[in-house]
């Protein structure tokens, strides 16, 4: 609807020539124009108006259609056959080694997975067909899956010194504790970040380092979610004078912002599926995973909002944890840096940045044809993400 009234708004404009456009888009707008002119102003509205109302429609019967879709969600069946392992306070570890066939396991094939805070680990085990845990099992390893978990009592105050320096690092440790030794530590996203620090505050636990679509300079790619943020952030201390955490609606809108089409888009596109088809299956799956969003406490989205997005910390460094710098050239383990062509959540120039900043010695980069999410759940997933990195964790 939106992009209806800003389209209908920008027509008389367009019209007129009055509209800027970028360069490359130039000669498109040019074309157009010529089309347009063979026709009435009335007429090319009302072609506007309908079309508007079909995309409209389309997606209303798209959110529906997920509405209605029986699937059973992954994390109503509570993941009943992966034991926990570790807890404190929301935070637990969940050991996909009780899959891992017997005959294939082997002692001192731990490997632990880091996921983001802002959301469900579980985007790691979607379901028995997208699971990157599972494949690791498959393959002979005994991944071991981070929950955060919604913020609880415990983590009321938490920042990511909490997060990291208290958390992630017991878990390191305790983890390389029963493995004999260091461990290889895969971070996604927003959770490679924090797996990078765990890392750099205590090497001796970590014997190699995966980092999926993560991102460190935010500024690489231009100022456009740096501008959201700063757009944000003056509402940020009301918001969570009133909350005690940050909304988990407030962090969808944000994201949702740095593609505002995509979600017309692809409940378009689920409205024409075959409700029983393989496909229908995994887009409820992982739209399911989407919307079970985490809340962030105050700490932690002034941490990322304001000194990631806003302040750009990382790259310039100026982020500490726990006292200590946080330098990617300090990696003295073996890394692969995994950097999806598509990726729009973490544009590829941030994480580009941060590979670039390792010692050239150390590191290793991958670049799938996929995009964010779609590297680690999309069909192509395994061939192009999942099989290199086990090769390269085999090295």
């Amino acid at each position: 609807m939106t992009s209806w009234l800003s389209s209908r708004a920008a027509l008389p404009i367009f019209l007129k020539q009055l509209l800027p456009w970028k360069p490359e888009l130039k000669e498109q707008a040019e074309n157009l124009l010529s089309e347009i002119e063979a026709f009435h102003p009335d007429d090319v509205a009302q072609a506007l108006d309908r079309v508007a109302f079909d995309r409209h429609a389309g997606f209303h019967d798209g959110v529906r259609a997920y509405q209605r879709h029986p699937y059973l969600r992954p994390r109503e069946q509570s993941r009943k056959d992966i034991p926990v392992i570790w807890e404190d306070g929301s935070t637990c570890v969940y050991d996909y080694g009780a899959i891992t066939p017997k005959k294939d396991q082997q002692p001192g094939k731990i490997v632990l997975l880091v996921p983001s805070l802002v959301n469900r680990g579980y985007i790691l085990d979607l379901n028995e067909k997208r699971s990157f845990a599972r494949y690791l099992a498959k393959c002979g390893y005994r991944p071991l899956l981070v929950e955060w978990g919604y913020p609880g009592m415990d983590e009321a105050n938490f920042g990511l010194d909490d997060y990291i320096a208290a958390r992630l690092v017991t878990i390191l440790q305790d983890v390389a504790d029963m493995n004999g030794g260091p461990v290889p530590m895969i971070g996604y996203c927003m959770g490679g970040v924090l797996a990078l620090a765990a890392t750099l505050l205590d090497p001796a636990q970590v014997s190699r380092l995966v980092l999926l679509a993560t991102p460190w300079d935010f500024m690489a790619a231009g100022p456009t979610q740096s501008r959201i943020a700063a757009a944000f952030a003056p509402s940020l201390p009301h918001m969570l004078a009133i909350h005690d955490t940050l909304p988990v609606d407030v962090l969808q809108s944000l994201f949702a912002s740095l593609d505002p089409f995509m979600i017309g888009e692809k409940f378009r596109r689920f409205e024409k599926m075959a409700p029983d088809s393989a496909k229908a299956h995994d887009f409820v799956a992982l739209e399911d995973w989407l919307n079970d969003g985490v809340p962030l406490t105050r700490r932690v989205s002034v941490d990322c909002l304001i000194g990631w997005y806003v302040e750009n910390k990382p790259a310039k460094g100026e982020w500490q944890i726990d006292g200590i710098d946080i330098n990617p050239a300090d990696l003295s383990c073996p890394v692969l840096a995994v950097i999806p062509e598509n990726d729009r959540i973490v544009p590829p120039e941030s994480a580009q940045a941060l590979f670039d900043a390792f010692p050239e010695d150390l590191r290793t980069e991958l670049h799938p044809s996929s995009g964010h999410i779609g590297m680690m759940v999309g069909s192509r997933a395994e061939k192009s993400t999942w099989e290199p990195v086990v090769n390269w964790l085999g090295q």
